[in-house]
């Protein structure tokens, strides 16, 4: 018989979404033609500023555009965030999307170049591909035994009763059948996945994780009512055993934190990663470079968005200079409010905060200020996200507050328990109160 022992479990984790100021904006809000609609996605307005992201997005898409600079420049509150978030989400999972801010590179803890060059490599992914040898096949019968637990004195045998457990698996193609011997591990985990006679699986034989793809066409009349997930696929066909080439895709700066130091994998869920040795980033490019030219992995160039990028100093500038005509250089986003305001380091006054070399390599989009009818529309939008009912009287009075001041004042200005009165008639002149408060603090003089 076969031998079939997990090595390691897998764990699926389910992530909690909350509710932030860009929750709800799911990507540009673009057609097929890339021209923007007016309301699609989350996003409402700024048609020309989400055009031109919409192109920047081909071009990344296409692999046609690296190592370039994008500036996003508006008044504070037109949504220069929130193409950027918009950008990403287009983007999908498959391409790296970091976010900093400008303050966050001065730290007491590591140097703003350093700060850098990891906000550079997390936004660079290697697609590593490797071979794996899989087992597929249809569940014939799953035995596993128990056996009773050992009595005696008060030390035992310092095993539990799971770990003991013992079974036998007969998997089945077109072609073959056989049975394999299970261990603790490989039952804990056929039992999570709630394997059962009739169902088609796979088996990683070096993690001993178990993906159920379905149930087999030939067991379909076994039941006379099914549920609506239930997915049938044909028996497997050929070998039992094959390999199968897995793709894995992750950050150059998650490799640097993981050969940086012993057990530097635990750094990647603290946080603590501390700077990183340059000897250490050599070896790891030349390796990558080694796996590319062998075919084993490629690089894809991600996007690095910097907010608030006036907060950056002149050597901070001087680093994305050089950092950018690197051949692995990331798509480089930031955003700005500011007009003509001085460099930080300086004495010298330029647009933007920006010196003027770093400005000839920018590609600039414009934001422009959103009309009342916009601001109403983005209102609507979040008391959906929030799950919030407001009145008519009040919408009418904070679309007229976003656009005497900006729209970031009124998202912040109304969480959830302040308008919840909202809903009965009987306290919208409270809602009304509160708000002609808001206003009269919120006022610019």
């Amino acid at each position: 018989m076969a031998e079939l022992k997990g090595l390691s479990e897998s764990r699926d984790l389910t992530r909690i979404e909350r509710i932030g100021a860009h929750s709800h904006i799911r990507g540009l809000g673009l057609d097929s033609a890339l021209e923007a609609r007016a309301v699609s996605e989350g996003m409402v307005g700024q048609q020309s500023a989400r055009k031109a992201a919409g192109l920047i997005l081909q071009l990344i898409r296409d692999g046609k555009i690296a190592g370039r600079a994008i500036l996003l420049a508006g008044q504070p509150g037109t949504g220069k965030t929130a193409i950027a978030m918009g950008l990403a989400k287009s983007l999908g999972q498959e391409t790296p999307f970091a976010t900093v801010s400008g303050s966050e590179l001065f730290s007491l803890e590591m140097s703003k170049t350093e700060a850098l060059t990891q906000a550079f490599r997390r936004s660079i992914g290697v697609r590593i591909k490797e071979e794996a040898e899989i087992i597929e096949g249809e569940v014939v019968e799953l035995t596993i035994d128990r056996p009773a637990a050992a009595g005696g004195g008060a030390s035992g045998s310092g095993q539990s009763s799971s770990a003991s457990k013992t079974g036998k698996l007969t998997l089945k193609t077109s072609d073959m059948e056989t049975v394999y011997d299970l261990g603790a591990k490989m039952i804990e985990a056929l039992m999570k996945e709630k394997v059962q006679s009739g169902d088609v699986i796979t088996l990683d034989k070096a993690s001993g994780k178990v993906t159920k793809l379905g149930r087999s066409i030939g067991r379909s009349r076994d039941y006379d009512a099914i549920g609506p997930h239930t997915k049938f696929v044909r028996c497997p066909e050929g070998e039992l055993q094959k390999r199968k080439e897995v793709v894995h895709c992750v950050t150059l700066h998650e490799i640097d934190v993981i050969n940086s130091r012993t057990q530097g994998f635990l750094a990647l869920f603290t946080g603590d990663t501390g700077e990183i040795r340059g000897e250490v980033r050599e070896r790891i490019d030349t390796k990558v470079a080694e796996w590319r030219e062998e075919g084993k992995a490629e690089i894809v160039p991600g996007v690095l968005f910097i907010d608030e990028v006036h907060m950056l100093d002149i050597e901070c500038f001087s680093f994305l200079n050089r950092a950018l005509e690197n051949d692995m250089a990331p798509i480089l986003v930031i955003a700005t409010n500011r007009g003509i305001t001085t460099i930080r380091g300086t004495n010298y006054r330029s647009p933007h905060g920006i010196p003027a070399d770093f400005l000839d390599r920018l590609l600039i989009i414009s934001t422009q200020p959103y009309t009342e009818e916009e601001i109403r529309k983005i209102l609507d939008i979040r008391c959906e996200e929030e799950d919030v009912e407001m009145s008519m009287d009040a919408k009418v009075l904070l679309t007229k507050i976003g656009a005497e001041t900006s729209l970031r004042m009124i998202l912040y200005s109304w969480p959830a328990p302040l308008y919840g009165p909202c809903i009965d008639e009987r306290h919208e002149h409270l809602v009304s109160e509160r708000t002609s408060t808001c206003r009269c603090h919120g006022t610019k003089t």
